[in-house]
């Protein structure tokens, strides 16, 4: 980095995100770290700047000695989750025989989609919201109805049922199509802002759901990462939710996109849907990545623990930054997820200030313009990074507005 950053506060040494130097990072051969020039911070994609949890490492290292590289099998994955559920949201939800395992969570959100739904039918969405909504639902030749966030950046449910109303007047119409049931595919917490669903939203959510006839498909990656004093509510877990299908994954937590694995989930009244899953569809996760997820499941719990510690100690170093360097951007620290929205509108950058922060200022941003209505003017900031690089960033995007 430009210059040392002294008034940042020493953190305990079992944070995973101060573990590594920029140095060590740079050398990673990601797309976090491949996609701009070396003088460039990245902050933008949901990646960690973290060391592997041991357990996961270890679990990982043996199974390469053994040369055990093949096909994914058995159900330890959903035995895992199901142990780490009952333990962190007290749900029993996952039982074993209403879970598959999917490629990730997004192929999983596209396989599900597929099962309730006809290839006709839409599927809102509560923007603004993580990118890959609209360009895997679109590449299936769906259209994307939108239903906004609130100003709070929580669900509208006066614009949700209005999105459900008009997607169930016009599901599977015109001559030749197919007609199935629309979906709503909620994002839980959501992506960007980091709300946390309540248990009254969600059953909100349900009841809707039922009454306009659309089926609901929840990812759920991020639901490990929360902040202190945060609980996290599964989907399927509220009443009326017994025909929702979720998409679960230790990726997120625990920093494996690169071992790709994931579990879907059926509530009991969409089992059968469930059990209509393409077999070929559970081939493709990766079997390192299936190791991988059930030994952060069952071993990772302190890690993860030390990390959401760290992830709150730099929500706060975010808020004292910005107050100090940028007063003009609003942003409300999340509940979930380790991402930061910042309302950039009133610095006048225009629609999109991600590319003025990365021109001026050699600071890479998610910007907000993909996450669909009501992202122009806003950027998405990654803070699963050590405190020193959250500092040295919120100084040269200041710099860059100057």
């Amino acid at each position: 980095m430009d210059r040392t950053t002294p008034d940042v506060p020493a953190r305990d040494g079992a944070d995973p995100l101060c573990q590594l130097s920029l140095e060590q990072l740079r050398r990673r051969t990601s797309v976090k770290w491949r996609t701009y020039a070396e003088d460039v911070l990245p902050l933008w994609v949901a990646e960690m700047d973290v060391p592997l949890a041991e357990p996961v490492a270890r679990a990982l290292t043996d199974a390469v000695a053994l040369g055990d590289t093949g096909y994914p099998a058995g159900t330890a994955y959903a035995e895992a989750l199901a142990g780490f559920a009952r333990e962190r949201w007290g749900w029993d939800g996952p039982a074993v025989e209403r879970t598959a395992i999917v490629p990730d969570v997004m192929m999983g959100v596209v396989e599900m989609i597929k099962l309730v739904s006809g290839p006709d039918d839409p599927v809102v969405v509560n923007c603004p919201v993580y990118p890959p909504f609209y360009q895997f639902v679109r590449s299936m030749g769906r259209r994307v109805v939108e239903a906004p966030l609130g100003v709070d950046g929580r669900i509208d449910f006066t614009a949700l049922e209005k999105a459900f109303q008009k997607v169930a007047r016009t599901a599977g119409r015109g001559a030749g199509r197919t007609s199935g049931r629309p979906v709503y595919l909620l994002c839980s917490p959501h992506n960007p802002t980091g709300a946390v669903h309540t248990t009254a939203e969600l059953t909100e959510v349900a009841r809707l759901s039922r009454t306009h006839g659309v089926r609901v498909v929840a990812d759920e990656i991020h639901a490990p990462v929360v902040a202190a004093g945060v609980s996290f509510v599964p989907y399927l877990s509220v009443p009326g939710a017994e025909d929702g299908l979720s998409l679960m994954s230790a990726s997120k937590a625990w920093n494996l996109a690169g071992v790709k694995a994931a579990l879907a989930v059926a509530g009991p009244e969409a089992a059968g849907d469930l059990a209509r899953l393409p077999e070929e569809v559970s081939d493709g996760p990766s079997h390192l990545g299936v190791i991988a997820h059930t030994a952060a499941l069952r071993e990772g719990g302190d890690w993860l623990d030390a990390l959401l510690a760290g992830l709150d100690a730099n929500r706060r170093l975010l808020s004292r930054l910005l107050a100090e360097h940028l007063p003009a951007v609003r942003c409300t620290p999340a509940q979930g997820t380790y991402l930061a929205w910042l309302d950039c509108r009133a610095l006048g950058l225009g629609d999109d200030p991600a590319e003025v922060f990365l021109h001026r200022g050699r600071v890479a941003l998610s910007s907000g313009l993909p996450f669909g209505t009501g992202g122009a003017g806003f950027v998405r900031m990654n803070l699963a990074t050590s405190p020193e690089l959250i500092t040295e960033a919120v100084r040269r995007m200041a710099a860059a507005t100057a």
